[in-house]
């Protein structure tokens, strides 16, 4: 980390001082609700905002009470000082934003996807501290929560016996409108498609689960979108313990679902819902001749906690205060991003792809199209790859939210 990160006061007996960086809708209907909850406990206190739009930042901070409202993020991070950085704006800007907050000595919690390339992580995680942090984590709420925790262990104590067949499925729906934000849709903007920007919660989810995945064989189209991104992908994924996954990601679905099925030699264990989760949004059929009696206890999650930011940023608190490495940072936050690197670039040129393969030198390792022709931005995009047609250019970052609601006047999504 940079030797220029000033000497912090110790977390033990005080709030930890946070402040949110983009106040559109994800920082303002996720990340703040759950930092004012544990500011309501005593944990946190949000310090400051930072957006590059003085009237929304002022109108977010005399909103919500939050003290200092800020156009500069580095201005921000001296005079502030915060002990956590939460970061809601665009992923082109996750990694400058990220190295930033690293530097002065905060935490990061960065909002989904990471940043755009596994360069780009790389390049976060070389500023990250040796030992008790600051390190940088990524939202992944859909890992965190009471159902999560349950099917977590079974899994790993082998109750259900070994893992065979995975489905894992995004299906959603965004219109025209939706795209019409200008840095949706555009590599250089949004980093990738539905396999990055909105199936990657479920991947992440599947990988927490069930632990690596050894290759992949994709595809990829765009279908309807008039976009430079995919607007749908499908793959099939080998995992070390030899079940098979296949995963769907797709913007083209009116019903809508977020899925995760996993067919065990001793159970089904299937989890539907659509943006967060409960426990009765989770099912457990047992195999014939399982006793009832185990059978019920498998079907017992305990008292409910929902998916959510707060169940994430509850568990990142301890891990500020304990000084050690949260879960989703890290080896463990980039095994999402590897593996949709891994699809797109098994996509775009009709191949296997293994697990560890994709590094320096590799062209999918500094962008998700890796210069695929019919993909990378500025060639031809109508030849096998769908309906849509090449548009130019790359846009220009004018939102702050990041990005998966379908309605971008209302509070986002927690996808």
């Amino acid at each position: 980390m940079s030797t220029t990160t000033p000497p912090r006061v110790p977390l033990d007996g005080r709030r930890i001082r946070a402040a949110v960086i983009g106040v559109g809708a994800i920082g303002r209907g996720s990340h703040l609700p759950a930092l004012q909850e544990l500011a309501a406990e005593g944990e946190t206190e949000v310090v400051a905002a930072v957006d590059i739009d003085a009237t929304a930042v002022r109108a977010f901070c005399a909103d919500e009470g939050v003290p200092h409202a800020y156009t500069d993020l580095e201005l921000m991070l001296a005079e502030q000082r915060p002990d956590l950085v939460t970061i809601c704006t665009p992923p082109t800007l996750h990694r400058e934003q990220s190295i930033a907050a690293l530097r002065a000595g905060a935490w990061v919690w960065c909002e989904k996807p990471p940043v755009p390339t596994l360069a780009d992580y790389a390049a976060v995680e070389a500023e990250e501290g040796a030992q008790g942090g600051p390190y940088s984590s990524i939202v992944f709420q859909h890992r965190f929560g009471s159902g999560t925790r349950h099917v977590r262990r079974l899994l790993a104590e082998q109750a259900f016996g070994r893992p065979l067949v995975v489905h894992c499925q995004t299906t959603w729906y965004r219109d025209a409108a939706y795209y019409a934000v200008p840095w949706r849709g555009r590599w250089q903007t949004e980093g990738g498609g539905p396999a990055m920007g909105h199936g990657i919660h479920q991947m992440d989810l599947m990988l927490d689960l069930l632990g690596p995945w050894s290759e992949v064989r994709a595809m990829a189209g765009r279908l309807v979108h008039d976009v430079e991104t995919e607007d749908v992908s499908t793959a099939l994924v080998r995992f070390e313990s030899g079940a098979l996954a296949t995963v769907v990601n797709s913007v083209l679905s009116p019903d809508e679902v977020s899925r995760i099925r996993i067919d065990c030699e001793r159970a089904t264990v299937e989890l539907t819902h659509l943006y967060g989760h409960s426990n009765a949004d989770w099912r457990v059929t047992p195999a014939p001749g399982v006793p009832d009696d185990e059978a019920a206890g498998w079907r017992d999650f305990g008292a409910d906690v929902p998916s959510s930011h707060l169940a994430q940023l509850r568990e990142l608190v301890e891990s500020m205060r304990a000084g050690r490495r949260p879960r989703s940072s890290g080896a463990d936050g980039r095994t999402s991003l590897e593996l949709v690197t891994a699809l797109y670039k098994s996509a775009f040129t009709d191949a296997t792809v293994r697990r560890g393969e994709i590094g320096p030198g590799d062209p999918y390792y500094t962008a998700l199209h890796g210069g695929a022709p019919g993909w990378a931005p500025g060639t031809n995009t109508d030849a096998g790859t769908g309906t849509g047609r090449d548009t130019g250019g790359t846009g220009t970052v004018t939102g702050t939210g990041s990005g998966d609601a379908p309605d971008p006047a209302r509070a986002e999504a927690p996808a």
